[in-house]
């Protein structure tokens, strides 16, 4: 049976148990802490709404929700968490002309008055041509949402 060449031509100790802890942790250390700043930037959501928000998710009220949701708490329409969001949908509104109420919730973890429920903006979401506006820092005037 060849023996696999050396380059110092010596032979290497076997390791130890400690030696193989060590550099278990020293491997599970910075892969966690990656994970946990990936987790903390958004960088996570984000990814997944680009690859589960398609053509279709424009007509999905659900789909439409969770992807605003997203995109209005990274591109700093709100300093508000995800889960502090409630979006108002109203069913009867036209494909063309869907208004969403963007208002902040305070119950539960969500800190402010628990008796308030106040608008921060709306979104009017054109499903047909997939283009949204919004009275973002103008109530009442409508413009293009920020990326």
């Amino acid at each position: 049976m060849a023996v696999s060449p050396r380059l110092s031509g010596r032979k290497r100790a076997p390791m130890t148990i400690r030696q193989r802890i060590v550099r278990r942790v020293l491997m599970v250390i910075p892969m966690a802490l990656l994970a946990f700043i990936v987790m903390r930037m958004g960088w996570l959501d984000q990814a997944a709404d680009r690859l589960t928000f398609s053509k279709v998710s424009w007509f999905d009220n659900t789909a439409l929700v969770e992807h605003f949701r997203t995109i209005v708490t990274h591109n700093g329409m709100t300093h508000d968490r995800k889960d502090c969001l409630l979006f108002v949908l109203n069913g009867n509104d036209p494909p063309d002309a869907t208004n969403l109420d963007v208002m902040e919730r305070h119950s539960g973890s969500c800190p402010g008055d628990h008796n308030t429920l106040p608008r921060l903006f709306t979104l009017r979401v054109d499903r047909l041509s997939q283009s949204v506006q919004t009275d973002w820092q103008t109530p009442g005037v409508f413009h293009a949402m920020p990326q």
